[in-house]
């Protein structure tokens, strides 16, 4: 339990400061495309798990489309170039269509294929692409470390408090390693920390920061469940075991594939708590 533990520190405090150096002293470029290996490793991880279920996904076709989007993402918002984003969504949803009429085989789950293909690039590579699109917002490399931080130390309390305190089951059908006093301990952790995070974000008043505390402590447990809901589905224990003590890309991203988009738009609507 110790040495997993361990592993889990070590890894995660990998993860973040190769995340901050890349976020804070290289260009935008640099991130958009630790994004996309973010992405274009998160879809693998996926589609494995779909192919042992016997689905065709094409799963390298599926990484490539879903590494434009990122991409597309930044093209937009850093080069200049309008409506690159829903031109890739678009051709992204063709090409879904494209691939199943291309089949030679006579598999009848077509429709399971292309629903699964699209899931995965609006799942994970569209929703995690938003925290290129904060990024370029005014001091978008700090609201990029609030939302990472307090995401994922919503991540870390409901660990440890479920790990050593939890005792009633949350929602054992989905998840029965998770239990009702771990999530309370990950959304004090997300309140917690966004509390302690006004001296990243000044401008914001403390009930803003109370606010999203509870507001990503919230969606970031509905991302992780929405992630143990597919590979329940799936039986999967982890999404790989890339990522020692972590599992798999997939796995450590789960949590932001909710609070980043919702923080984006959160952040374009005025005057919001």
């Amino acid at each position: 339990m110790a040495d997993s533990v361990i592993k889990r520190v070590i890894t995660s405090l990998t993860v973040l400061s190769a995340v901050f150096c890349i976020l804070f002293l290289l260009p935008n470029w640099a991130f958009c495309i630790l994004t996309t290996f973010f992405v274009a490793a998160a879809l693998y991880e996926f589609f494995s798990i779909v192919e042992k279920k016997g689905v065709v996904v094409y799963k390298y076709y599926g990484i490539l489309i879903g590494i434009v989007i990122p991409i597309a993402v930044y093209f937009q918002k850093g080069e200049g170039y309008s409506n690159m984003e829903p031109l890739f969504i678009v051709i992204t949803c063709l090409f879904a269509f494209i691939l199943q009429l291309a089949r030679r085989d006579r598999a009848q789950n077509h429709l399971t294929s292309i629903a699964i293909l699209l899931f995965a690039l609006f799942y994970i590579s569209w929703f995690l692409s938003f925290v290129i699109k904060i990024k370029f917002l005014h001091e978008g490399a700090k609201l990029v470390t609030f939302l990472v931080i307090v995401t994922k130390g919503g991540d870390v309390g409901a660990y440890f408090i479920g790990k050593y305190f939890g005792k009633h089951p949350l929602i054992p059908r989905i998840s029965p390693h998770k239990t009702k006093e771990g999530a309370i301990g990950g959304l004090m952790s997300c309140v917690i920390l966004a509390l302690l995070s006004k001296g990243i974000l000044v401008d914001f008043p403390y009930t803003r920061l109370l606010f999203l505390g509870f507001l990503f402590g919230i969606l970031g447990q509905i991302g992780d469940l929405a992630e143990s809901l597919f590979k329940r589905d799936f039986d999967a224990k982890d999404s790989s075991r890339a990522l020692p003590g972590l599992g798999g890309m997939l796995d450590t991203i789960d949590s932001l594939l909710f609070t980043a988009p919702i923080f984006y738009f959160y952040l374009n609507i005025k005057n919001l708590f």
